[in-house]
């Protein structure tokens, strides 16, 4: 099963680390996959073997981006991404999240590297709960793609 709970996080971690799989981690909101979205997974699974998502809550998308966001649910947008041929694990977070979950998630999980897209906002953040386990804090090109959020904007 591609979607795996918090709680069984570190178990799943532990096992793909005993078979030597370099663990790449990523967060996100993915709420409708567009070109960007596909890149940046494509690009981060090439840095490792395993890719686990880290996927926010309908009510942190709320927080984050408005009261008509998501457009798809958790349940929704974790199938869609399990369908992708790159995608290894997701992990629906509960509620809204916030740092010292994240951190307590990040040591359960060990990665070897956690990617962001180049410019990401929460660059400062990733490099503090990188150097706290000792991953590599990669940086992926973004590609000239308009965002979720532009795309409901110029369509909706």
């Amino acid at each position: 099963m591609k979607i795996i709970s918090e709680e069984s996080v570190g178990e799943t971690s532990a096992n793909e680390k005993s078979q030597n799989k370099k663990i790449v981690l990523v967060g996100g909101v993915f709420d409708i996959l567009h070109p960007g979205h596909i890149h940046f997974l494509k690009e981060s699974k090439k840095l490792g073997n395993s890719l686990f998502i880290l996927l926010e809550s309908d009510e942190k998308v709320k927080k984050m981006k408005g009261p008509n966001r998501p457009i798809n649910t958790q349940s929704v947008r974790a199938s869609v991404l399990t369908t992708l041929p790159f995608v290894d694990y997701v992990i629906n977070l509960k509620g809204v999240t916030n740092n010292s979950k994240y951190d307590k998630l990040i040591v359960q999980i060990k990665p070897d590297v956690i990617a962001l897209t180049k410019g990401d906002p929460g660059t400062d953040l990733r490099r503090k709960q990188s150097e706290m386990i000792g991953a590599k804090l990669i940086e992926v090109d973004k590609v000239a793609t308009a965002s979720t959020t532009e795309l409901i904007k110029n369509n909706g």
